[in-house]
């Protein structure tokens, strides 16, 4: 049994009995320097978590295995904390975590937020582009910096999107004597945060420049970074309706072109995931800028041609494909590394695809639509209705074992 032990800035003096009973009990304690500072001195073996952590862990767990471990980490070890991983690598009955107070219930109660009303966005070993995807108008947001430049670059991303009149309270060792609160807005944020523990709280105002972006599927073809080769608005929010992703899983955007089916099936929880793969790679360059830009930078891409470039990725809950469906074996590859209960959707356009697609049709059923969409455009002095091409979408689920 491993035991985390959250300890506040505030150190030991803001221990329960409890967590202090388990470090005077321990023969090894392992943590941050900052955070084995903080602790008196004790018969117990120090380690310092070495850099990086995640792949050392398992070797340095297996190192100390029959001795009584005790983890320190800092406020509540289950948020965006060591304890998380350390249950996901030993299990939860291996371990037993005493919280304390987390970062975000403090910053909170500083500021007079209602916790279950603020989006959380950590910057702690995550790109700062997550960010892009909470900014909405009137949203609060806070940020768990990463270190003394965070609210820099908070500030940057703020001012980028439009919203730089968003006001900006960062709060600095929280719970510490040398706890400091500085306020600005983002378009006059200067300098960087008197500490490195930092955590960010936004109040979202968009400037006339903002252009908010909804969670829905369907966004404007314009958010994109695309040479044509691009799920146009109307069809991509049928294709996701059709995808259905729910929370936590996993999607292949094969023949992804600009990414726009990945990049808002992932939007559509923060824990959804995505794997888009394209064969050139100037388009899935594209892509990760895409994702960057509308706030999923998590998003895989694999440049490649399918099906070969499929080949070890793992179990998809969700397959589309928006091009390449005469690619001989390319459906039956997307079909085969399907889980039960897993969705393929096909985009059609030419006569060629539509004849794949009506045979696979014809053999597994499911849903099939023709989608016909017309834009009004100017005709001389009037205006009148331009037809895109029609695009035949279908879909199936799968209901066998592959």
């Amino acid at each position: 049994m491993i035991t985390v032990v959250g300890i506040g800035a505030d150190g030991w003096d803001g221990l329960a009995p409890a967590a202090k009973r388990a470090l005077e009990g321990a023969e090894v304690l392992m943590g941050a320097s900052r955070q084995l500072e903080l602790v008196p001195d004790s018969a117990a073996e120090r380690v310092t978590w070495p850099s990086p952590l995640l792949p050392a862990l398992p070797a340095l767990m297996d190192t100390y295995a029959g001795r009584e471990i005790c983890v320190l980490a800092s406020g509540d070890p289950m948020f965006h904390g060591i304890g998380s991983t350390l249950v996901r690598l030993l299990g939860p009955d291996a371990v037993r975590v005493l919280p304390h107070v987390s970062s975000l219930s403090l910053a909170c109660a500083r500021l007079g937020w209602p916790v279950e009303q603020v989006d959380v966005v950590s910057l702690v070993g995550r790109p700062a582009a997550a960010l892009n995807a909470a900014l909405l108008p009137g949203r609060r947001v806070v940020v768990l910096g990463s270190g003394a430049d965070s609210p820099s670059l908070v500030a940057g991303l703020l001012a980028g999107l439009g919203y730089g009149p968003s006001p900006m309270t960062v709060l600095c060792d929280l719970g510490a004597a040398s706890e400091a609160v500085v306020r600005a807005t983002a378009d006059t944020w200067k300098g960087t945060a008197p500490s490195a523990l930092n955590v960010i709280a936004v109040e979202c105002v968009p400037g006339p420049d903002a252009e908010p972006l909804a969670r829905v599927p369907g966004l404007p073809d314009s958010a994109y970074e695309h040479d044509g080769q691009l799920t146009k608005r109307e069809v991509r929010a049928v294709s996701l309706s059709r995808l259905a992703p729910l929370p936590g899983e996993l999607l292949w955007d094969v023949g992804a072109g600009a990414g726009s089916i990945a990049v808002e099936w992932m939007r559509s929880h923060p824990s959804c995931r995505a794997v888009a793969v394209e064969s050139r790679a100037d388009r899935a360059a594209g892509v990760a800028r895409n994702a960057d830009r509308l706030g999923v930078p998590a998003l895989r891409v694999v440049t490649g041609r399918a099906p070969g470039a499929l080949a070890g990725l793992p179990t998809p809950d969700a397959v589309f494909v928006g091009g390449g469906a005469t690619v001989p074996g390319l459906l039956d590859a997307c079909w085969q590394a399907l889980r039960p209960g897993g969705r393929l959707v096909v985009n059609a356009v030419t006569l060629e695809s539509e004849a794949v697609v009506a045979a696979w049709y014809a053999r597994l059923g499911g849903d099939l639509v023709r989608l016909a969409v017309q834009r009004a455009s100017p005709v001389g002095s009037f205006t009148g209705w331009r037809a895109a091409m029609p695009v035949t979408v279908w879909s199936v689920t799968r209901k066998d074992t592959p």
